[in-house]
């Protein structure tokens, strides 16, 4: 692929308010989208994260409840995802996750899992102040957006349109993802949602600020 076509991807790419509901972007395509959400990085690449891809169409009408911003796109988008983070449960620096993560998944040595963990503890405690349960979580959620935007600009790639959602009530979504999705609460939260589908109308021309103001050279 060209840098021509990849710049073309991302003037094709806008936040799709309504999608073509007669249009289904093919499981193949879907599967390659999260394909490129698990390979994402993150900090010291504990993939704080987990998706639920939300095709039921019940389940999407009791998320319209608290998700103002995505009314429209859960009746219309052929797929629907919901990103979940990982909370202090999981990311303290001491928690059974992360050092089952280093050995399991990671399969670092002891004396790396040592090192790693060190590192890993100073950067909550003193280097980034991740001193309670709301910054942890804000931190991670920081990571989770990596794979947002992967998914967004690969499903351009592909002609696929998207539409990133934060419009939604973090409270009465919770009660839904706990009482509906069986999602323990105290264990994940949700980041954002994001609509894949065919737009129906075409979006306005894109604006962007001229590269000088965004761009400092020293």
């Amino acid at each position: 692929m060209t840098k021509q076509e990849i710049l073309k991807a991302f003037q094709f790419r806008h936040a799709c308010k309504e999608f073509d509901p007669s249009k289904k972007v093919t499981k193949d395509d879907m599967d390659f989208i999260l394909e490129t959400a698990r390979l994402s990085p993150s900090s010291f690449g504990f993939e704080p994260w987990h998706f639920i891809v939300v095709q039921d169409a019940e389940l999407r009408e009791k998320l319209k409840n608290g998700a103002w911003g995505a009314t429209k796109k859960l009746e219309t988008a052929s797929h629907y995802v919901v990103c979940l983070t990982m909370k202090s449960h999981f990311l303290k620096h001491d928690s059974p996750y992360i050092k089952d993560f280093m050995k399991n998944v990671q399969h670092l040595s002891d004396d790396v899992i040592e090192l790693r963990s060190k590192f890993y503890r100073e950067l909550q405690q003193s280097d980034f102040d991740l001193s309670d349960d709301r910054k942890l979580f804000d931190w991670a959620t920081k990571q989770s957006y990596i794979p947002l935007a992967n998914m967004m600009t690969v499903a351009a790639m592909l002609g696929i349109d998207s539409c990133p959602i934060e419009g939604f009530k973090q409270a009465e979504t919770d009660v839904v993802l706990q009482k509906d999705f069986g999602i323990d609460t105290t264990q994940y939260g949700a980041s954002y949602m994001v609509a894949f589908g065919y737009r129906v109308n075409e979006p306005k021309v894109k604006t962007r600020r001229p590269t000088e103001e965004v761009v400092t050279w020293r």
